[in-house]
């Protein structure tokens, strides 16, 4: 059976990379009934021979969006994505791009609800090519596959260490938003993609215990919501069984919803723990991810209120096919939590964050002098003596009051006797009198009734994340460059394509229009064909092809309008008008697979 699945897979590599498309939907059937007889160590073997195909643009967009599916089906299946899964990601954001672009001259030409990926037409590319020129056909290539590349990036940033990686390149992280922000309007499968790229964002956190006065420093990944930070804070914190906080455990049901398993209907309703809340005061929401969670100098900070009333929600993880974690990583120091309490109760008190690049005096040699209100350090760096507790909880201010109940997201009334603020310096309790904390009363949730999901949490496309370049759809200059950049590097890359190879005296092949399989006739009151097969060589859109073209581009010195056609030969071959037009979307520049090879509006193509 190895055998036979290697041979099988090698058929497939070759078919991925051939000019003619007919043989893939064969070979790709005849591997994906073959992967769930094989071990694993076999399937990850395969998995990895498709980065280098995915990575350098050997395939055609067709083929390349069927692939990053069999990818992700693989990776379901318990195969560990590796390098692929990383590559799948990568080729999101350069078909995003153009998709988004397609989006965008849809809205610049009318508007109204774009067309299905799956089901696109010639008459899409007709009305969005009195837009975008030339770089139509790009365009809705791009809109075509976008859908498949979605589901399968889906799929592998579920996976933890594709987050890793996606996590330390900050550009490819800060374009994928940006894309996933574009996209999720018109497609639900972004929500989840920006969802998860949100999750990828915070993996740790200092968490301050307001009762005791202890400092915890938590690592966590695949956490989806709040609620799910909560009860696995409760888990690894409370009681012996984790670091001793007072508290009841939390049934074992309940975490394991949080971390693996499915919710067990005999444990549906979660009773929370504390009032989470930010070092800035507010209230920490349930609904909202920890990427919402304010930082100080790069350390989100969770602060442990006791409840102003008791709070309910359903156990269950919001990413079910994400495993989730967290783990005490060390309990901080007397003196270390010292300072963070410190610092906690300054922004609270006065109701404004830390400022963390404020400059350090220049140090004298004597110990900093320590605010009025505040105990000294102790010195002491062994988190079980911990001598100055008192003093740390003092520092830590009162415990707010409870609040009146009001509509969710709305600020509570103000209480008949105010909260009294922490000790402070003396030169700053004018401030802290007049700047008293505010703080909001929180959604109620119902026992029984589903938690809140109004939404993951994600702010506007241009508050992403800091530095995030600005979107094609925001910028009518930079989305004219974009396409007169794609169009001037496929043109280049289209007269390559077609010449004959060095040492071959055989001319290529004359580029002919592709023939509709029967199969494919337009039903009653459809104007036009999805795209259908064609079997000569075109240009494939890659990486290098744009950064070829960015060059070109820092001449440009006016960039309104549509790109000015480039000299050269008709990429496509065109003939005469009549047989133009019965070509489908994308034909004079990229081609479609045959019809039926990639209908994602389930997870598998039809020939499945």
């Amino acid at each position: 059976m190895i055998d036979e699945f290697r041979a099988a897979f090698q058929e497939l590599i070759d078919a991925s990379v051939a000019t003619d498309p007919h043989p893939f939907p064969a070979a790709a059937h005849k591997v994906y009934t073959l992967v769930p007889q094989v071990p694993e160590e076999e399937r990850e073997l395969a998995l990895e021979a498709l980065a280098p195909i995915l990575a350098g643009g050997h395939a055609l967009p067709g083929v390349a969006a069927d692939l990053s599916l069999i990818a992700g089906a693989m990776v379901e299946s318990g195969t560990d994505p590796g390098t692929t899964g990383v590559e799948v990601v990568r080729l999101l954001r350069l078909m995003g791009k153009g998709a988004a672009v397609f989006l965008s001259a849809w809205e610049r030409t009318g508007g109204g609800t774009p067309p299905d990926p799956d089901t696109v037409t010639a008459e899409a590319e007709e009305r969005v090519a009195a837009d975008l020129a030339e770089a139509a056909p790009t365009a809705t290539v791009c809109w075509w596959t976008i859908r498949r590349h979605g589901l399968a990036a889906k799929t592998m940033l579920g996976e933890s260490a594709v987050r890793a990686a996606i996590r330390a390149d900050a550009a490819l992280h800060a374009e994928l938003v940006a894309v996933s922000n574009q996209l999720s309007a018109a497609l639900w499968e972004f929500d989840e993609v920006r969802a998860l790229l949100r999750m990828a964002e915070t993996t740790s956190a200092v968490v301050l215990d307001r009762a005791s006065g202890r400092a915890f420093r938590v690592l966590f990944d695949g956490i989806g919501d709040n609620v799910q930070l909560h009860t696995l804070l409760a888990d690894a914190l409370v009681g012996p069984e984790g670091r001793g906080l007072d508290g009841r455990r939390p049934d074992p049901r309940w975490t394991a919803s949080y971390r693996t398993d499915a919710p067990d209907p005999e444990a549906r309703v979660v009773r929370g723990w504390w009032n989470l809340t930010a070092a800035d005061g507010s209230w920490i929401w349930n609904e909202s991810v920890p990427a919402d969670i304010p930082a100080i100098d790069g350390e989100r900070i969770v602060v442990l209120d006791p409840q102003t009333f008791p709070r309910t929600w359903n156990a269950g993880r919001r990413h079910p096919h994400v495993s989730g974690w967290l783990e005490v990583e060390e309990e901080l120091t007397s003196d270390e939590a010292f300072g963070w309490w410190r610092r906690v109760a300054s922004t609270t008190a006065t109701g404004t964050a830390a400022t963390p690049h404020t400059p350090t005096p220049p140090s004298t040699g004597a110990p900093p002098a320590v605010p009025d209100g505040f105990p000294a350090p102790t010195g002491d760096d062994t988190p079980a003596q911990r001598p100055a507790l008192e003093e740390i909880r003092a520092s830590a201010g009162p415990v707010p009051p409870t609040a009146k109940r009001t509509e969710p997201r709305e600020p509570a009334a103000p209480a008949d006797t105010p909260p009294q603020p922490p000790a402070v310096p003396a030169d700053a309790a004018a401030p802290a009198q007049a700047r008293q904390a505010h703080i909001p009363a929180p959604e109620e949730e119902v026992p029984g009734d589903p938690a809140p999901r109004t939404g993951d949490g994600a702010p506007a496309p241009a508050r992403d994340r800091a530095g995030a370049p600005q979107e094609p759809a925001d910028d009518p200059r930079r989305v004219d460059a974009f396409l007169e950049r794609t169009l001037g590097s496929l043109q280049v890359t289209a007269e390559q394509s077609t010449a004959p190879a060095a040492g071959d005296g055989q001319p290529a092949p004359a580029a002919t229009a592709p023939e509709p399989a029967p199969h494919t006739a337009a039903a009653p009151g459809r104007a036009s064909e999805p795209y259908a097969a064609a079997t000569e060589v075109f240009p494939v859109i890659t990486p290098e092809l744009i950064a070829q073209a960015e060059h070109a581009d820092e001449a440009r010195t006016e960039g309104h309008g549509p790109p000015s056609p480039t000299a050269g030969p008709d990429p496509a071959g065109q003939g005469d008008d009549e047989e133009a037009d019965a070509r489908p979307p994308g034909a004079s520049l990229l081609p479609p697979l045959p019809p039926g090879v990639s209908d994602s509006s389930r997870w598998g193509p039809t020939w499945l």
